[in-house]
């Protein structure tokens, strides 16, 4: 089966996440290393960081994952605002390596006008540089498929192969699925021929194998709105169904699926633990389909 967590708050200190996710009877967790919204870092302190690495073990959380800052932009045309991506996205690795954690996942980047091809070059070169700068660090970049709003790329699984095959040490990349954003991005998960041929042209084009972790959400803006607006599972345009067959689906066993769903209902309950509990519930009954290859 996968292994279910979420995006959970580090208010009172980084270990206190997995304390959550283990309260909340999760296997997996993403956090943020530190302000998402802040250009300024501060070095991670070695008793946070001892504290962290025990509470991860003590609570017997797998793959924990941070989520980059949504200042960076790797695919920035202005070489300011460019390299400055790079310094903060090397600076995150170092932090995550530091922390033990398996996976930084990360928008690929907006080209803001420069164009498609452009964008993924500038791409590729911040990601060849950050990983020349940090040799050896153990914890892997995971580019994240996206809505595609406005000159965001990551959209189509064309670009996200193109960024996989053209760096230098593709080794160390791999790709986080989220639902609302494929299926924003225009690519159908309703059916079971729409949900088979999605996956398989993300194998043809990406390779299964380097699908390394799903974020869960469905979708309050319909199939190929291009709009990013994470809903509770089966409350949005995507539905109960697709979730079922996915929590289900074999090839997928044993990787780590993180909800970024809204954290309150309307009526402000919590609802962690509700699409938990509902994702959970999927699992009843035999699961059938094809292995994947792991690259």
């Amino acid at each position: 089966m996968p292994f279910f967590g979420a995006h959970l708050s580090v208010s009172g200190g980084l270990h206190k996440a997995a304390k959550a996710a283990r309260g909340l009877s999760m296997d997996t967790v993403q956090v943020f290393t530190s302000n998402p919204n802040a250009w300024a870092v501060h070095k991670l302190d070695p008793a946070a960081v001892a504290a962290f690495k025990a509470a991860i073990a003590a609570n017997d959380i797998r793959f924990p994952t941070s989520h980059d800052s949504y200042l960076i932009n790797l695919a920035a045309a202005d070489d300011a605002l460019w390299e400055k991506s790079i310094d903060a996205f090397a600076a995150e690795l170092e932090r995550s390596e530091e922390l033990g954690l398996s996976y930084v996942v990360a928008h690929p980047g907006a080209h803001v006008g420069s164009g498609v091809e452009a964008g993924i070059a500038r791409v590729v070169a911040a990601l060849d540089t950050i990983l020349e700068r940090c040799a050896g660090f153990r914890v892997r970049v995971l580019l994240e498929t996206t809505a595609g709003q406005g000159t965001t790329l990551g959209a189509r699984f064309e670009e996200l192969a193109a960024m996989l095959d053209r760096v230098k040490q593709p080794e160390h990349l791999g790709v986080c699925l989220d639902t609302c954003h494929v299926f924003a991005a225009g690519y159908p998960l309703g059916t079971d021929a729409e949900y088979a041929a999605t996956f398989d042209q993300f194998d043809r084009l990406i390779g299964l194998g380097r699908l390394c972790l799903f974020h869960l959400n469905d979708s309050v803006k319909p199939l190929g709105s291009r709009v990013d607006r994470h809903a509770a599972i089966g409350q949005g345009e995507i539905g109960r169904e697709p979730f079922r067959r996915l929590v289900r689906d074999p090839r997928f066993a044993g990787l780590p699926m993180i909800l970024e769903t809204p954290k309150e209902d309307t009526d402000g309950n919590a609802m962690d633990a509700v699409n938990l509990a509902l994702l959970k519930s999927f699992l009843a009954g035999p699961s059938t389909g094809r292995k994947r290859k792991v690259i």
